[in-house]
């Protein structure tokens, strides 16, 4: 891929590139602003399953960022599509919030706990103990194991929380079946993401604030990749990994100039 070729397409992480904590990070106003303005295909991306579009929409205006929800690309939209593809009308035992369920229903998939073709691990606030073992019951009975996304912690205000990916060590230990994850960095999310907006590999950036998720998804996609320092990863850290960026920039406000 030509590194000169123009960029008509953009798909950006969330947390750490756009707001941290509720509050929107430097430029980022602007960057969705210039995108919206000059018509540029885009989307937001987030791992996290938790909430609706039109739940983050909200979270972002707030934040002072306009999102429309037609903009904004989940985890639980990803697995919705993946699943109604893989396996379509079929159903599945769900644990998970809002944004999961109701992007499964909308894909025309039943929600059950008898003899579901998937169990789907979502993120939640309130992991169930029980739900855990029902889940482990008809995975161990047949049903094919998903989980949303592999991240095994999430930010809070008091720190780090177990998220999906340490719930599903859980269940992979009891049952010796791991789940197939569908969030970053699996490329099937990017991949999906595309075609949701009728975008190439070729003519597309992915914009990041983590090496292990947004900037090896995209590379594994074929995008252009950015990494932002306003997240996750230091300068420092991006040298213990052997892949790297297309660029490693301050914040998405250095962006603004190559939309």
């Amino acid at each position: 891929m030509s590194e000169s070729a123009p960029i008509e397409n953009w798909l950006t992480d969330m947390d750490g590139v756009l707001v941290h904590e509720g509050v929107a990070l430097p430029g980022a106003a602007e960057f969705i602003g210039r995108l919206a303005e000059r018509g540029r295909p885009y989307l937001v991306l987030t791992n996290n399953s938790i909430y609706t579009p039109r739940d983050l929409s909200a979270r972002l205006s707030a934040s002072g960022i306009d999102v429309p929800e037609e903009r904004l690309w989940t985890s639980a939209l990803a697995t919705a599509t993946f699943v109604a593809q893989q396996m379509p009308g079929g159903s599945a035992y769900v644990i998970g919030e809002a944004g999961l369920t109701t992007a499964l229903h909308e894909a025309g998939y039943v929600l059950t706990d008898t003899r579901p073709d998937y169990v789907i691990l979502g993120e939640t606030r309130t992991y169930s103990f029980s739900a855990i073992t029902t889940a482990i019951r008809l995975i161990k009975g047949g049903a094919r194991f998903i989980a949303t996304n592999p991240d095994s912690t999430g930010p809070s205000a008091e720190g780090p929380l177990p998220a999906t990916g340490a719930v599903a060590a859980m269940i992979s230990k009891a049952t010796g079946r791991d789940p197939y994850f569908i969030g970053k960095p699996n490329p099937v999310m990017i991949r999906a993401a595309l075609n949701r907006i009728e975008a190439h590999s070729e003519a597309t950036a992915m914009v990041g604030d983590r090496m292990d998720t947004d900037v090896l998804a995209g590379m594994e996609a074929g995008l252009r990749t950015y990494l932002v320092l306003t997240g996750s990863t230091t300068e420092d850290e991006v040298e213990r990994y052997p892949f790297r960026p297309t660029e490693v920039r301050a914040s998405v406000q250095e962006l603004i100039e190559l939309v």
